[in-house]
């Protein structure tokens, strides 16, 4: 046997020998340090080369893979949970104490607008680090809820009505019904395993006690395609509601600058206006971006406008209503 042939030797029959794919000699050191061999997409034989082996690289004339190919936006976008969570901060802190600081300006003096705006500035922090936290948790709980139930329904129904949902979800996309049963069948058995109802590492303490896998099986499929919804880990609760609490007060210490060092507190609310506004056009701007809302020019320029606008009509409001006040006889 060659180190580019194998040979199988059955009883009563002729050796077959099979080439493997080409390695190249600069790859000859340590096994451990090598890639997997890459396999033609062709590749025919009596050795079937694992699914995630196989490439089309061989065939193609620049010869790269199709996954090393660019696009022409090849941004990569954050976490979509943690960009809501620093939007909703941010939002929300640079927009309520400015609009707060805008309106305490017409009574005058720089240090009742420090005064109220730290007080408000530190309790929305921890209002909305909690909101945040308390959002999370019930998603978190309503989730559990239904995996409850649907594990439930699953165990107590038969293969065909499974079969029925599943080609529910599979069939919209294409999927016929010989390979939605197949897929129904593959899921199932995963659920009817001897050890599927025992503790498992990676379950936590919730699931293991009700003998659930949290990624495995019919129940995290039918909730996941078929309901839209994933199991929240634990750690999401308390990064959702430290990324809102700190955004927020990050947000918020931004308008209440000028009044530091300004005694007036109009001449600190125009200086304020001028800091939150180009605050608020950079951060529509870098929302559009890392959310992938902005596909030109014009995409940054919404964004930044219309969410300065909206900061500037909440203290406009705010600073027109305390006017208003003072002036009356209330």
């Amino acid at each position: 046997m060659t180190s580019t042939q194998v040979s199988t030797h059955t009883t009563g029959a002729t050796s077959t020998a099979v080439a493997l794919p080409h390695r190249d000699p600069a790859m000859s050191g340590s096994s451990a340090n090598r890639p997997p061999p890459v396999w033609s997409l062709e590749s025919n034989g009596t050795l079937t080369p694992p699914l995630t082996e196989k490439c089309d690289r061989h065939d193609r004339q620049d010869g790269v893979c199709c996954k090393e190919l660019k696009d022409d936006d090849d941004r990569i976008l954050i976490d979509p949970d943690v960009v809501r969570d620093i939007i909703i901060g941010l939002s929300d802190g640079l927009t309520v104490p400015f609009a707060l600081t805008a309106g305490l300006s017409g009574l005058g003096t720089s240090r009742i607008v420090v005064v109220g705006g730290l007080a408000e500035l530190i309790a929305g922090a921890i209002s909305m680090g909690i909101g945040g936290f308390l959002a999370s948790q019930a998603e978190r709980d309503h989730y559990r809820f239904l995996q409850r139930h649907t594990y439930s329904r699953v165990m107590r129904s038969c293969i065909g009505e499974m079969e029925r949902e599943v080609y529910a979800v599979l069939g919209p996309v294409g999927i016929d019904e010989t390979t939605s049963q197949a897929v129904t069948n593959c899921l199932r058995k995963i659920e009817d395993e001897p050890g599927f109802a025992s503790t498992s590492a990676h379950v936590d303490e919730e699931n293991a006690s009700r003998g659930m896998k949290s990624d495995s099986g019919l129940t995290p499929f039918l909730l996941k395609f078929g309901e839209g919804l994933e199991e929240i880990p634990t750690r999401r609760l308390y990064i959702s509601a430290f990324t809102i609490g700190m955004g927020y007060l990050l947000g918020g210490i931004i308008p209440l600058l000028p009044y530091f060092f300004i005694p007036r507190a109009l001449e600190a609310l125009q200086y304020s206006c001028i800091i939150t506004g180009i605050v608020l056009l950079i951060f529509g701007a870098v929302k559009a971006r890392v959310t992938g809302a902005a596909r030109s020019i014009w995409g940054y320029i919404w964004g930044a406008v219309s969410t300065m606008a909206v900061g500037g009509f909440a203290a406009a409001a705010a600073y027109g209503l305390v006017i208003a006040v003072e002036r009356s006889s209330i």
